[in-house]
């Protein structure tokens, strides 16, 4: 590193050699900094380290807070599903989609029931055919062990939908 660019607080000292910014740098007591290093020539800021560390840290935290971590809900189905009960899961799945978060739709299979594992996919391609519209299906239905399963996930470019806030209950007077 040959020469780097030096600014102090807002103002440019303009193009210097490395040990005389540092020398700058020690007679203020502060440190020297490298913060464009791909820059040409590199950009060094005169600031204290500790303080640059801090802020960045909290730069670091606030976008963490933004962010969505999608977790991976599980919905289960029994082969003899009631027709209210599949509709009702349905509705789970559904909100569980609008939240942003993967869904995983499973059939559990006990004693006989897995003599018949067609009943279980016509219930997981029933799902599939009536998400479409508003899910994408990561994985086709599969059987593993006892149970048989499929993975729902947001379609790509849907918005997410807040979740509806609970009614007011009505005043009266009095």
């Amino acid at each position: 590193m040959r020469e780097v660019r030096v600014i102090d607080g807002e103002a440019q000292l303009g193009i210097m050699s490395p040990q005389q910014a540092l020398v700058i740098a020690r007679q203020k007591g502060l440190d020297l900094v490298e913060v464009a290093p791909l820059a040409q020539p590199p950009v060094c800021r005169i600031m204290d380290f500790g303080k640059y560390q801090y802020q960045e840290q909290k730069r670091s935290r606030e976008a963490k807070k933004h962010q969505k971590v999608i977790e991976v809900k599980e919905i289960k189905f029994r082969p003899k599903v009631d027709e209210h009960d599949y509709q009702f899961k349905k509705g789970h799945i559904q909100r569980f989609l609008a939240e942003g978060d993967k869904v995983k739709a499973t059939v559990f299979f006990r004693g006989r029931e897995i003599a018949h594992p067609e009943i279980g996919r016509r219930i997981l391609e029933r799902l599939i055919s009536e998400l479409a519209d508003e899910a994408v299906t990561e994985s086709m239905p599969r059987m593993e062990g006892n149970t048989m399963h499929t993975i729902f996930s947001r379609k790509p470019g849907a918005r997410p939908t807040a979740p509806k806030p609970a009614p007011k209950p009505a005043q009266t007077e009095a």
